[in-house]
Formats: C-alpha cells, sequence, structure tokens
C-alpha cells in the first residue's frame, strides 16, 4: 500500500509541474497525449484505491487555480473539463452507459474538438458585460477587456437575450504560423502551438497587446439562459447562431454507435484540411433534460466525452544540431534529421528555438527523437529517446563564439536566446538585408535569399542602401542574371522607393519591432527624424510599445552606423514621413472606432482612416481626437465620455469627412 501511496504523490506532483507549466505559464514541458497518460494513471490508481483520493488531487480539479494578476468570477454554472477517450472501447464504454442510465435510446451530438482556450461569456439585454477563463472550473480570470478585442465575438447580440454561453478561443493555422515568424523577425520567442499563443494573448494584462493577436473563438454550448427553454443540444447550437454568436457549422446529430465512429474516423482524417488545429472530437448527449439528470462529478459532466486523436509522432536519428546567425544576432540550435515523412512532407530539420530547450528535452546528437508537427505546420521535436542510446551520443554545447564571425557570444539575463552582439557579423549583415528586400518589408521582387546572398558575396552589397546604387553592369556580372532578369529586379528595386513609412521601419530590422509595431510607430510619430528623437517614456506612450521596445528603439537610433544607413536611404529617395493624399486634413488626428458599424466594418474605415492620413490607436487616451461608435461602445465610449473626447456616430463620421473634403465609400 506504501508503494501505491508514493505513485499517486509521484503523479500528483507531476502533474501539478505541468499543470501551473501549461495553465499558468503557457509553456508546455510535454505533450498533450504524455499529460493525458499521466493523469489517466493517476485516475486509474485512485479507482483502485478511493480512500487515497484527496480534494486537491489534481484528478479533482478541473484547470488551474486562477492568477491573481486577474480579477475573479465565480461562474454561475461550473465550467468544467470533459473526460477524454483514448480508444473506441473507451467510448463506446461511455456509450452504453449513458443508454442504460436514460433506459432508451436517445442520440448524440458531434462537435469537433477545437484545440484552444475554454472562456465563459455573459450577456445581459444583448450586451457583452463579462468574460472569463475556465480557471479551476468554479471560478475563472476576469478577461472582459481582452475579450471585447476578439472580432467574431459580438458585442451586441441581435436580440436583448440574457445568457451564458461557453466557446473556445483559438488561433487558425496560418495565422499562428505568420505570427511565429514575426516574433522570430523581431527577436521574441515563438509560441509553442496555436493553443499557447491563444492562451497567452488572451490572458495579457495589457488589452492592446491582445489587440494585436489574431484570435478567433467557436460558441460550443449555453451554460444558463433565460426565456424560451431549448430542447436540445442541436437546437441551442442553432439558437446562439441566430443571436449572432460564431458557432463551428461542422457537427453532426447521430443516432447510433456507427455512425457517431463515422464521424471520427471521417475528421480524423481530414482534420489537416481543417484551417485552425483541432485534436479530437467531443460526443454529448442531445437531450438537454437528459444532461441535466445525468449531472456531473466534480471534474466533468457524465453526459459528455472528448475522444481524443493520436498524435501524428514518427521517430527519426539527430545526425548534427547546427547554430544559426539570425538579424538580431540570436544564435538558434537546428536540429538536422534523417529524413522521415510526417503529415505527408518529408522533414530533415527542425528548430529547437533555445539551449533551454535542448537541455529540458534532453536532445542530443546522435539521439532518436520523437518528431511531430507543431500546428500540423512546423517540424517539432518532442522529446528524445534515452532507452534508444548506445554511448556515442553527444551532449549539445551551446557555442560560445559565434560560428559565423567568431566573436564572444552573450545570453543576457532574464532572456532564453544566446546571441552575438557583433554588429559586424556577416551572418547578421546577410539576414537583414534579406530581412529589408523581404515581402512584409520593402517587398523587392527578385531579391530572395539566394541572390542577396550572391550580391553579398560578389562585394556589390554590404548595407541596405547598396541595394539602390546597384548598375545593370553590376548585375550582368553575377551567374543567373541577364538583361531582362536585370532589368525586372532594377525596376523592383525602384519601384521599392514608394512604400510607406512602416514599410522602412520595419525592413530597418530593429530588435523587438514587427510589423504591427513599426506601424503604429509610424502614425504615431509621422515622420522618422521625429520617431528617432523621441525618449524612451515617450516611446512608451504609444499603443503596443512597452519597455524593452522602446529601449530597443533608443538604441538604434544611438549607433552612428544605423544613423548613416538612415541617411543614405534617404538620399535614395525613400519615404521617411506618413503621406496622406493632397487636399485632405486627417494628418495629425487620432482616432478610436467602437462598438457595432453598420455601413461598413471597422477594418475598412480604420485602413480609410490611415490611409487619408490619421492615426487609428486601440485604447482612448488623452492623446484621442475623435472615437467612432457604434452600438454597444462599452469602455471606450465610456472612456471618451469620461475625458470630454468628441464621439462621432456613423452619420456624424461621413459628415465630418465631407467637411474636410474627404468622401467615404467602400464601394
Amino acid at each position: 500500500m506504501k508503494e501505491v501511496q508514493e505513485r499517486i504523490e509521484r503523479l500528483r506532483s507531476e502533474l501539478r509541474y505541468h499543470n501551473y507549466q501549461y495553465y499558468i505559464l503557457d509553456n508546455p514541458s510535454i505533450s498533450d497525449h504524455e499529460y493525458d497518460a499521466l493523469m489517466q494513471d493517476l485516475i486509474a490508481l485512485e479507482a483502485k484505491h478511493p480512500h487515497l483520493i484527496t480534494t486537491d488531487s489534481p484528478s479533482q480539479r478541473v484547470g488551474h487555480t486562477p492568477s491573481a494578476k486577474f480579477a475573479s468570477i465565480t461562474h454561475g454554472e461550473p465550467l468544467l473539463s470533459l473526460s477524454n477517450a483514448f480508444s473506441k472501447e473507451d467510448l463506446h464504454a461511455f456509450f452504453e452507459r449513458v443508454q442504460r442510465q436514460a433506459g432508451h435510446s436517445i442520440s448524440f451530438v458531434c462537435e469537433l474538438k477545437i484545440d484552444g482556450l475554454a472562456v465563459s461569456l455573459d450577456y445581459e439585454e444583448g450586451l457583452f458585460v463579462r468574460g472569463a477563463t475556465r480557471g479551476d472550473g468554479a471560478v475563472g480570470e476576469d478577461i472582459t477587456s481582452n475579450l471585447r478585442t476578439i472580432r467574431s465575438l459580438p458585442l451586441r447580440l441581435n436580440s436583448e437575450a440574457s445568457l451564458n454561453v461557453r466557446g473556445e478561443v483559438f488561433i487558425n493555422r496560418a495565422e499562428f504560423a505568420k505570427l511565429n515568424r514575426q516574433r522570430e523577425e523581431a527577436g521574441e520567442s515563438i509560441f509553442a502551438n496555436p493553443r499557447n499563443a491563444a492562451a497567452g494573448s488572451l490572458r495579457q494584462l495589457d488589452p492592446r497587446l491582445t489587440a494585436q493577436r489574431p484570435l478567433d473563438m467557436f460558441v460550443y454550448g449555453i451554460g444558463s439562459a433565460s426565456g424560451d427553454a431549448l430542447q436540445t443540444q442541436n437546437e441551442a447550437l442553432e439558437y446562439v447562431r441566430s443571436l449572432g454568436l460564431k458557432i463551428n457549422p461542422t457537427f453532426k446529430v447521430c443516432t447510433n454507435f456507427e455512425d457517431i465512429m463515422d464521424f471520427i474516423e471521417d475528421w480524423q482524417d481530414k482534420r489537416n484540411e481543417l484551417p485552425y488545429e483541432i485534436d479530437g472530437v467531443v460526443v454529448k448527449v442531445n437531450d438537454l433534460q437528459l444532461q441535466a439528470e445525468l449531472g456531473s462529478t466534480a471534474r466533468s459532466p457524465r453526459w459528455a466525452i472528448a475522444y481524443k486523436f493520436p498524435p501524428e509522432e514518427v521517430v527519426t536519428r539527430v545526425k548534427s544540431i547546427d547554430i544559426q546567425v539570425g538579424r538580431t544576432g540570436a544564435l538558434t540550435p537546428l536540429a538536422q534529421l534523417e529524413p522521415v515523412v510526417v503529415d505527408g512532407s518529408t522533414v530533415s530539420r527542425a528548430t529547437l528555438h533555445n539551449e533551454d530547450i535542448v537541455r529540458d528535452r534532453d536532445i542530443r546528437i546522435g539521439d532518436y527523437v520523437i518528431l511531430r508537427k507543431a500546428g500540423d505546420v512546423i517540424p517539432e521535436i518532442v522529446r528524445s529517446l534515452p532507452e534508444k542510446r548506445d554511448g556515442n551520443e553527444v551532449v549539445f554545447q551551446m557555442a560560445t563564439n559565434c560560428p559565423a564571425c567568431g566573436s564572444v557570444t552573450v545570453r543576457p539575463e532574464g532572456e532564453a536566446v544566446t546571441r552575438c552582439v557583433n554588429s559586424k557579423c556577416p551572418a547578421q549583415l546577410l539576414e537583414k538585408l534579406i530581412h529589408f528586400a523581404s515581402k512584409g518589408a520593402l517587398d523587392i521582387e527578385g531579391l530572395g535569399p539566394s541572390n542577396v546572398t550572391q550580391l553579398v558575396e560578389s562585394g556589390l552589397v554590404k548595407t541596405a542602401a547598396d541595394f539602390y546604387n546597384l548598375t545593370k553592369e553590376d548585375l550582368l556580372s553575377l551567374e543567373r542574371f541577364a538583361d531582362k532578369s536585370a532589368d525586372n529586379l532594377l525596376r523592383a528595386i525602384a519601384a521599392s522607393k514608394e512604400q510607406p513609412l512602416s514599410r522602412v521601419l520595419f525592413g530597418l530590422g530593429i530588435r523587438l519591432v514587427g510589423a504591427e509595431v513599426a506601424r503604429d510607430l509610424a502614425m504615431a510619430a509621422q515622420s522618422l527624424d521625429k520617431l528617432a528623437a523621441l525618449s524612451k517614456d515617450e516611446l512608451q506612450k504609444i499603443p503596443s510599445v512597452g519597455g524593452k521596445i522602446a529601449q530597443s528603439i533608443v538604441d538604434y537610433f544611438a549607433d552612428p552606423e544605423n544613423q548613416s544607413l538612415v541617411e543614405e536611404l534617404k538620399k535614395h529617395g525613400l519615404k521617411m514621413q506618413v503621406e496622406a493624399p493632397a487636399g485632405t486634413s486627417l494628418e495629425g488626428l487620432v482616432f478610436v472606432v467602437t462598438g457595432r458599424l453598420e455601413g461598413f466594418s471597422r477594418a475598412e474605415i480604420e485602413g480609410f482612416l490611415r490611409q487619408m492620413g490619421g492615426a487609428v490607436s486601440s485604447s482612448v487616451s488623452k492623446n484621442t481626437n475623435y472615437v467612432i461608435a457604434g452600438p454597444g461602445g462599452g469602455s471606450k465610449l465610456t472612456r471618451a465620455n469620461e475625458l470630454g473626447i468628441p464621439v462621432l456616430s456613423e452619420i456624424e463620421l461621413h459628415e465630418f469627412l465631407e467637411e474636410r473634403g474627404v468622401g467615404f465609400d467602400k464601394s
């Protein structure tokens, strides 16, 4: 018995650690499949020895203790987690148990299990008033302000209904990949998977940062509602859709076990066709009255279960671990693998991100490892297989000298990344030049990595300004260039001079300044000279600019070499200030758009205001000139009234623009 108790305590301790990593730090150290296996072991042991169950056991908890960083919200109805089925047999046992308890044949609803973060939303008389995370199931974190930034979450319903709904916030695959690329380009750590990106975004203390993340949401059920009584789960889904809430349209009512398995097997095969991540199928009793009768355990409802798809993982071997040097000097370990097919494509390498990940996952050169695709897109090494070692494996050591220039590397305190701090490092210079010409920056067609490398190796290009000194004769002296390709590249380089200031700023490659931050900087400062003259404190007043970003900008413009580069780019005619079309008068004005607009989308009006020279902020402050508000303006409208900032309705906005000779017509 002592051995059993010790085993239970070890499992509890391990699960508490992983709960903290997953829910609080948004930094899981094991896969969901491994976590589920640990939990199942604990549940099985406690079932055999019920006298050993304690109220603080992870098996009795739904999620995590709410963070003290947020205010708490007590759920009107508990927001429980789901029990899992890992096999057809597990699912059939659930099916038989529920049928037996019902005493007759019943129907079920099968829904896709979105891999995101569960949230609870309260609407009162049609208005969104509060939202929370699951927390421990009884009490969640108040993330109302952050939820308001999600465009697919209506702030006003199509009726004056009062109800609580439950949903899943997620980031789709394409946006996740884009977000991680932007973070890498800015020298920031990348997210492990879309679920953690969504969770980390929703639990930001500054809603302005959440607003920059591409969050989406599906509502999957009703916690409580007043008014007409609904009979079934599929009726509930159609009802919330009629209110203007977004549901996942992929669900099916099934009347027998074979139909349930057909749905599961169908979507297990087709899961990669979806634009978002799913990790299984949720099977629910369709009859809402029967759901209530079946009730719940302390941890999960008895009327629903999640069938978890097995992760597609393969075994391969690490041939070597190379080190890449990025444009900000970040040294990134890159595993070279024996080629293996994962999700239909051949993978031969995988980034290991930083030395902490290599050490924590104990990945050695020569190791056999488990490989999968994070987000079904990015190759990721999940763990090593120590049991397959033969003693010839080599422990990875992060380079103490840059592999490109030989300079001593440093790892700043509090950061996970080791860096080369030599500003003349050839690898950094090359990556900076590739970034400058990339699609998100100056977008110079024909200046991809191979051509930039060739120009650098030939000595024709040393800085971004040198692109604008190139002649046709220079290009014809290189391999792969003929008359037409040389002419095309020169035209593309000339055309890049018309890119706006925000693109130029992003192209400079200032550490931590991604595309969105560059846009905010351009609109706030209006010119590069003004931006370069701002102090750290002044920079921090700009939306999306925190202390680290502000310091990075100050450091960049204090560097004489960077000052020289900016002056050279000016001489070549690149745009160094925000330009509004002639005859407009929105320059210098800061707008905030809030509420539900009828005549056009928020994105359309925000884009138009920027085009006309105005700045658009995500929050109301004393620097805001006008707030454009539709129904459901919420806290931004309240803040505008408190500060005495003029508020324009849609009709008043049109009049405002016409008075300044600016007509807005989205057609």
